[in-house]
């Protein structure tokens, strides 16, 4: 009988600066339904800590599962639905720990989700459409729409407008971004439409955009 290959965990160690972009490793098939999963960080197979990419193929549905640490989903392409309801592109969704439901797409979608990390006690079930979010001033011509927090660490999503120079800063806690589309960019490299950046504690960059961009952004929790 052949051993059973060794799993290695994908980027736990969030010491480090880590940058994943579409097309740099392949899809591949969850076990469960027509699913594709793009892994960006995993503790162990199919439990413990997952940020991931998820395709569902149009039809595609989900068993009923639950959620021991909760999960947060963010909604970039067609319609993600469960018993709770249809959630279009731009929803924000957090189920918390010991909820569960049974996820399916009649038309299709792609989603961020991560799984297994929510404080236990971050008991908010969070439903925020397109027509609900509520966007505010930010600094310089910045616009930020909240979505989350919890004990210090914090979710929102960040409009920068065309030409827009932010000023250098750290990451007090870790920064992770997701990049919904434009194109952001700091003195490290360019980051294009779905890449995903993770920075540890006390990290520093000074970020800037050439077009307009928007990103999903995760202070504070690393």
């Amino acid at each position: 009988m052949s051993a059973q290959p060794t799993f290695e965990p994908i980027n736990m160690d969030r010491s480090k600066v880590v940058v994943i972009r579409q097309g740099d490793q392949p899809w591949l098939s969850a076990p469960q339904a027509p699913i594709e999963r793009f892994p960006l960080e995993r503790e162990a197979p199919e439990h413990g800590q997952v940020t991931s990419l998820v395709r569902y193929l149009p039809g595609a549905r989900f068993p009923q599962h639950t959620h021991p640490l909760g999960e947060e989903i963010y909604v970039l392409e067609g319609v993600f639905s469960d018993e709770s309801g249809d959630y279009p592109a731009g929803s924000y969704l957090r189920n918390p720990p010991g909820s569960a439901h049974a996820p399916f797409s009649e038309q299709g979608c792609l989603i961020f989700v991560k799984l297994n990390q929510f404080a236990e006690t971050d008991t908010e079930t969070v439903r925020i459409r397109p027509e609900d979010q509520q966007w505010r001033p930010g600094i310089g011509g910045l616009t930020v729409c909240p979505l989350h927090e919890h004990q210090g660490a914090s979710t929102a999503l960040v409009r920068w407008p065309a030409g827009e120079v932010f000023q250098p800063h750290r990451h007090w806690g870790g920064e992770e971004i997701l990049v919904i589309s434009g194109c952001f960019k700091d003195e490290h490299g360019e980051y294009p439409q779905h890449t995903w950046l993770r920075s540890p504690h006390l990290s520093q960059h000074h970020p800037f955009v050439d077009e307009e961009t928007l990103i999903l952004v995760k202070v504070g929790h690393l």
